[in-house]
């Protein structure tokens, strides 16, 4: 494949391992409410942005569930184990080193909000290999993902043709919306079935999707 003109990255579930942490500590604030299959329920919302996670939650616990408050626990629970460190998906560190002596543009792109976004790179060591203006946050754009507006904001922050850039993704909804950018992509599959149909990889892990991608030798 052509080298990519620009890369951009999902962040959680892709970069880094905070998928797993947050089901975690919803799990058990569930279990203490006395909600069973907490890592069930929870699960069916990776890859969403958090108005729609809330929305699906509620239809999932039932009418009598006070599904704000729970989140509002949830969150600030996730982001005080965030805080301790945020374990990075495998081969990470080493392909955001490649790119970097590629000096290959780079940019992510995330359903969660920019602040939290920042503070999770920052917790995990990795934002200086993207700068604060290339973090793009569901709160920098009109839609969330699977619309393509993420992916389209972060082509124009890094001056790329959304049609030369290579986008690493984990869930389907991620894949969609790179898609629907006109971008090339590369799904690893973590907390979510691989998407099915559209023109993209699927690889076990970063590095394995970056060397088929032709980004690394």
């Amino acid at each position: 494949m052509t080298r990519p003109a620009a890369v951009i990255f999902d962040l959680d579930g892709t970069l880094i391992d905070s998928e797993s942490i947050a089901l975690d500590v919803g799990a058990r604030l569930l279990g203490g409410m006395g909600v069973v299959d907490g890592h069930a329920i929870l699960s069916r919302l990776v890859g969403v942005d958090g108005g729609e996670g809330r929305r699906r939650l509620q239809n999932l616990a039932g009418p009598g569930f006070d599904v704000e408050a729970f989140a509002r626990v949830w969150e600030e629970e996730a982001e005080a184990a965030f805080a301790t460190g945020v374990p990075l998906m495998t081969g990470a560190d080493t392909l955001l080193d490649a790119l970097a002596s590629l000096d290959l543009p780079r940019a992510v792109a995330t359903n969660s909000r920019t602040a939290g976004a920042l503070a999770k790179l920052g917790s995990a060591g990795l934002l200086h290999h993207f700068g604060e203006a290339n973090v793009v946050g569901v709160d920098a754009v009109a839609r969330a993902k699977p619309a393509p507006d993420l992916f389209l904001e972060a082509a124009r922050r890094l001056d790329a043709d959304p049609a030369h850039c290579l986008v690493f993704e984990d869930s389907a909804i991620g894949v969609a919306a790179a898609l629907a950018a006109g971008m090339r992509v590369v799904q690893i599959p973590d907390m979510s079935h691989p998407a099915t149909g559209g023109d993209h990889l699927i690889a076990e892990n970063l590095l394995d999707g970056a060397r088929r991608a032709g980004l690394l030798g």
